[in-house]
């Protein structure tokens, strides 16, 4: 894992980062990273249910950190801005995005609108027509350790979903050295129920999520045509993927416990995976026989990989944990936008798990 940089200012300017939807967990997650980034000033927070209100009042752990009130989401609000997160439910991000494109302002959408290539694959698991099919080809997915120096010169970027970071960044040293059988991979993966979103649903609720543990989607999952789709082209390898979600017990976290069948059993993994991620500042792989836990990530844009051979066969084993609200949500958008304006890409992100 590459030592964080130390954030120095680049330009005189701060970025102007506007947010849409910003009473969601990623939304306060944002506003909480970017209130601390030296080289951002918050301008823009926008809310129809909220307008008005201050965002203080609605988060009191940002009182004396954010001093604006939620406004409507319209352009003029937004054109002035910089830079746009949107942190929004599936489907919103796509209506905006042509017209702020064509003002200069530079996009990071946190839900699901420019991840899927294929107008036609989106309307199958989303369950609506694209609103702007054409600008699929441009949007750079934002998964830094893949497409860095895309994102450097991207104008939209596609955060990656929660589970897809931390599924992709376990295969993805196996797979580009050719380690493993492409067509044996499994993903057995659990997350806080923060992933669910803020809302107000039965499933969600303390008294049923609490002391309880389940899977769900087993049959058709929204985050496999993703998953399938990033390992796919970041190794050219048609890979066949069983992906199982899970919903946990806890507020933050994912972990992912991932299966392939070896193609040389005699290969050192260790060694792959710490000269895979050696110069990765976000990305920790542990020593060996470790057992990393979703609470060593709480709070930073950090993943943690471990990886085994059990009984020294022929399945690899590798563990694989992020704070689904941070690395696979506001974090890694923080990240992105540090890449696409020049700054050092730890910028605002150096912040330390939180235990107990």
């Amino acid at each position: 894992m590459r030592a964080l940089q130390s954030v120095t200012r680049v330009d005189a300017m701060k970025v102007k980062a506007g947010i849409v939807g910003g009473t969601g967990y990623t939304g306060v997650e944002l506003l909480r990273l970017l209130a601390a980034h030296p080289e951002v000033e918050l301008t823009t927070i926008t809310s129809r249910g909220e307008k008005g209100a201050k965002v203080s009042d609605l988060f009191p752990n940002l009182r004396g950190r954010v001093d604006l009130a939620f406004v409507e989401p319209d352009e003029a609000a937004l054109g002035p801005c910089d830079v746009v997160f949107f942190a929004t439910p599936n489907g919103t991000a796509m209506k905006s995005a042509p017209a702020l494109l064509e003002q200069g302002v530079k996009i990071i959408d946190l839900a699901a609108d420019f991840r899927l290539r294929d107008p036609e694959d989106w309307e199958r698991w989303y369950g609506m027509p694209h609103a702007c099919p054409e600008l699929l080809a441009e949007a750079v997915y934002g998964l830094p350790e893949i497409n860095r120096e895309a994102i450097r010169d991207a104008r939209l970027v596609a955060n990656p979903g929660c589970y897809p970071t931390a599924v992709q960044l376990g295969f993805l040293p196996l797979l580009e050295a050719g380690l493993i059988d492409p067509e044996s991979l499994i993903a057995d993966a659990k997350s806080g129920v923060s992933g669910a979103g803020r809302k107000a649903e039965v499933g969600i609720l303390l008294c049923e999520a609490g002391d309880n543990f389940k899977a769900y989607n087993v049959a058709a999952h929204r985050h496999w045509p993703e998953i399938r789709q990033g390992l796919t082209a970041a190794t050219g390898k048609s890979v066949d993927l069983v992906f199982v979600p899970h919903l946990a017990p806890m507020i933050r976290g994912i972990h992912a416990t991932l299966y392939a069948t070896l193609t040389d059993p005699e290969a050192d993994l260790q060694t792959l995976f710490e000269r895979r991620y050696a110069s990765e500042p976000f990305v920790d792989v542990l020593p060996p026989k470790s057992h990393p836990e979703t609470r060593s990530v709480r709070g930073a844009n950090q993943c943690r990989l471990a990886v085994h051979r059990p009984q020294n066969g022929k399945t690899v084993v590798v563990l694989s944990v992020i704070d689904n609200l941070v690395k696979g949500a506001a974090g890694q958008a923080v990240q992105n936008m540090n890449l696409m304006f020049g700054l050092p890409e730890a910028a605002g992100l150096q912040g330390i798990a939180l235990l107990p």
